[in-house]
């Protein structure tokens, strides 16, 4: 019994329905999966309603895009209790509105630059007009501009290069306040993606237990053998729940599949049971 506990539909920027994501799950043979959509609960309601003849553990989520001294880190919260939906949605709207202007703002300066795209068309390829960076590096990889998404994001998509400014966040601390404070379960995703050194992780780790931090991804997608090993180390060390999920987005990420994300995952069902208890531990 395997479990996915990060995945993305077209509520903000993966390319299949909350239903379709089930049915993924179902032909994948996974027993749990979770629906952590950037910055929206909006397609919680139909992932947690849709049909489901295997019976898979369906979990409500949400991944939020945080800022800790400078560096984006992206909190999870899990089991997300469906009477704060419109509160989470209210206290998203503002950071959306923010990210869609610093995107605006991205596609002008590469137009600038000389580079022959438009916003309008760019929200096109997407199902709900959901637009972030992969979403560009995708165009302008399909328009033949570069030859990879990685080679976008390292040419010009990057903030170094100076065509990008991110939008203010949501602080990461508090964030993991908030999720504690409604019941649901936290979680620091894809810690290398973002903090890059043992070092770093483990800084932030010692204040964001402090703030009641439940868990980190140690089984993902994008991490070698040797970094989640690393993280494998530093749950045990903090008392952390070691979660796991391949971050699935579907067309938009091709090359990761739910559940076994580049073939290197293997998620056992524990890691729902655990997060899981959690959350019964939360809300007794």
């Amino acid at each position: 019994m395997k479990c996915d506990m990060h995945n993305h539909s077209i509520f903000s920027d993966g390319t299949f329905t909350p239903e379709k994501l089930v049915e993924i799950a179902r032909e994948s043979n996974l027993s749990a999966i979770a629906l952590t959509d950037h910055n929206t609960i909006l397609g919680l309601d139909r992932f947690l309603n849709a049909p489901n003849s295997s019976n898979i553990h369906l979990v409500g989520g949400i991944e939020f895009s945080t800022d800790y001294k400078g560096i984006e880190l992206h909190i999870l919260g899990l089991f997300i209790p469906k009477e704060f939906y419109s509160e989470i949605e209210e206290k998203v709207k503002n950071e959306l509105k923010k990210k869609e202007q610093s995107n605006i703002n991205l596609v002008n300066n590469l137009i600038k630059k000389g580079f022959d795209l438009t916003y309008e068309d760019i929200k096109n390829t997407t199902p709900n007009g959901n637009i972030n960076r992969a979403v560009i590096a995708n165009y302008m990889m399909h328009k033949g501009y570069v030859e990879s998404v990685s080679e976008a994001f390292e040419k010009y998509l990057n903030p170094s290069n100076g065509l990008y400014t991110p939008p203010e966040k949501l602080s990461a601390l508090d964030t993991i306040e908030y999720i504690n404070s409604i019941g649901a379960v936290s979680v620091l995703a894809h810690p290398f993606l973002n903090l890059k050194t043992e070092d770093k992780i483990r800084e932030f780790l010692t204040v964001a237990k402090e703030k009641g931090l439940d868990g980190m991804e140690v089984y993902y997608s994008k991490f070698s053998e040797e970094q989640t090993a690393i993280t494998e180390k530093l749950a045990d060390e903090f008392n952390l729940i070691k979660s796991g999920g391949s971050d699935f987005h579907g067309e938009n990420k091709p090359e990761i599949k739910m559940g076994t994300g580049k073939c290197n995952l293997n998620i056992p069902y524990s890691v729902y049971e655990n997060l899981k208890r959690r959350f019964s531990e939360k809300n007794k």
